[in-house]
């Protein structure tokens, strides 16, 4: 890496957020706690195709006809209602990863401009942020319902360097998604894979600039490369 990036777009869910106790809320309205996971994905699933399909939908409104039918299997019919408002308020009580604190404050006080981009609305990665007191180390908080279509499209990067007022070659997106980084590299961003202990990158998708443990670890690699 040669020098450090102008902007850092983040990811919010899983990246900056800790969504394990995403299962929890689903144990507590009766139904497996693995199914947060399956949940997610199928989200995800769905919401590209939508994508792809040339629509633009709130992410909300796909995680709970998604999980409507999910649940349905598993409890009565007079409580679904209550248990999707349950799980999806879920989102609305998570809380940072560890190393993220101490990461964002660090390339905050080095200079680094520092956004968001989530296929989630922007509410929720406020709350994240405002909970952890980081809410002013942000320039913006920015979310796919503004532009025209979900990432991975390009589009979607493509409004976040326009806000930003910067080329794609002055951004890296930081994320924990591979589809995120190579949808990203695929438009002239930068990259940085937030690897977390998961599995290897994938190698049919572009591989990133870096490869970071976390947050704290990216501003010390950054720092490194500016020194």
């Amino acid at each position: 890496m040669t020098s450090a990036p102008v902007v850092l777009v983040f990811d919010v869910n899983e990246t900056l957020s800790d969504m394990s106790p995403m299962a929890d809320r689903f144990v507590e309205v009766g139904a497996p706690g693995a199914m947060a996971t399956t949940w997610f994905a199928a989200l995800l699933r769905d919401g590209f195709a939508l994508t792809a399909a040339g629509d633009n939908p709130r992410f909300a409104d796909v995680g709970r006809a998604v999980l409507r039918p999910m649940l349905a299997r598993e409890l009565r019919h007079t409580e679904v209602e209550g248990a999707v408002e349950h799980v999806l308020g879920g989102f609305g009580r998570l809380a940072l990863h560890p190393d993220v604190e101490a990461g964002v404050r660090r390339l905050h006080d080095a200079g680094v401009r520092l956004v968001t981009l989530s296929n989630g609305s922007t509410d929720v990665a406020r709350g994240l942020l405002d909970r952890a007191g980081l809410l002013d180390r942000f320039e913006r908080l920015l979310t796919v319902e503004d532009a025209p279509r979900w990432k991975p499209a390009p589009e979607s990067y493509a409004y976040a360097l326009e806000v930003c007022r910067v080329a794609p070659a002055e951004a890296m997106l930081v994320a924990v998604h591979p589809w995120d980084l190579h949808g990203a590299r695929a438009a002239g961003l930068r990259t940085a894979w937030v690897e977390r202990g998961t599995a290897r990158y994938p190698g049919h998708m572009a591989a990133p600039e870096l490869t970071v443990s976390g947050i704290e670890d990216l501003a010390r690699r950054l720092d490194a490369a500016e020194g």
